[in-house]
């Protein structure tokens, strides 16, 4: 118990049966996750994983195989700009992504339901999920004052977007640091790099993860 755990969001086990993932699939990204978070391993063999999950290393190669065909897991190449030495890891944000878009567009659905049918009106945009709100849904729980104040900072002081701040909440998420003071730290680094939309950020996001930035 004293060699740590295994932080998966909420969302991705909520939504993963609906983004046609099996169960043995979900184990199999979970003990992805496993290696990284509590052993410090990116790129686990197919031996060490078929080890864990009592598979064999070709059908370990064919969930992987799949897993990446389907934009649920990619492999990230990272090289020591002194040493030359190149390396790789494992990078599940495409699993996150999809789990998004899902809960996304699930919401708008229940918005739209949940919406009187008049006749000869035009349907209203459905709104986008408060920031706020967001914010209490990831860290399960209302927000402090001190937290509320740190979110209009960003807003009304900093002037990110609210797509930024959403972005860079969902980089945390993926992360598996779903602290404030992190996700200022992306800000800040986005503020310091002249990000100002979605896009750049994530450019830059990848071009870190990839050892390119």
């Amino acid at each position: 118990m004293q060699e740590g755990g295994v932080y998966t969001p909420l969302l991705l086990l909520q939504t993963y049966h609906e983004l046609g993932l099996t169960d043995t699939e979900l184990l199999l990204l979970i003990q992805l996750m496993g290696f990284k978070q509590a052993e410090g391993v990116d790129f686990p063999t197919p031996e060490q994983l078929g080890q864990r999950m009592g598979k064999t290393t070709q059908e370990i190669g064919q969930l992987l195989r799949r897993l990446m065909k389907e934009g649920m897991l990619m492999i990230d190449e990272h090289r020591d700009p002194v040493s030359g030495m190149q390396w790789e890891r494992y990078n599940w944000s495409g699993w996150m992504d999809q789990a998004v878009e899902l809960y996304l567009s699930r919401s708008r659905a229940d918005t739209l339901e949940s919406t009187p049918n008049r006749e000869n009106e035009a349907s209203p945009p459905v709104p986008e999920i408060n920031l706020y709100t967001l914010f209490e849904q990831e860290f399960g729980r209302p927000l402090s004052p001190m937290e509320l104040d740190m979110i209009s900072g960003w807003l009304d002081e900093d002037k990110f977007s609210d797509d930024l701040i959403r972005f860079a909440l969902k980089e945390a998420v993926f992360a598996g640091k779903l602290y404030f003071r992190y996700i200022d730290r992306i800000l800040l680094e986005w503020g310091r790099n002249r990000i100002t939309n979605v896009d750049e950020a994530r450019t830059h996001t990848q071009k870190y993860r990839t050892g390119k930035g």
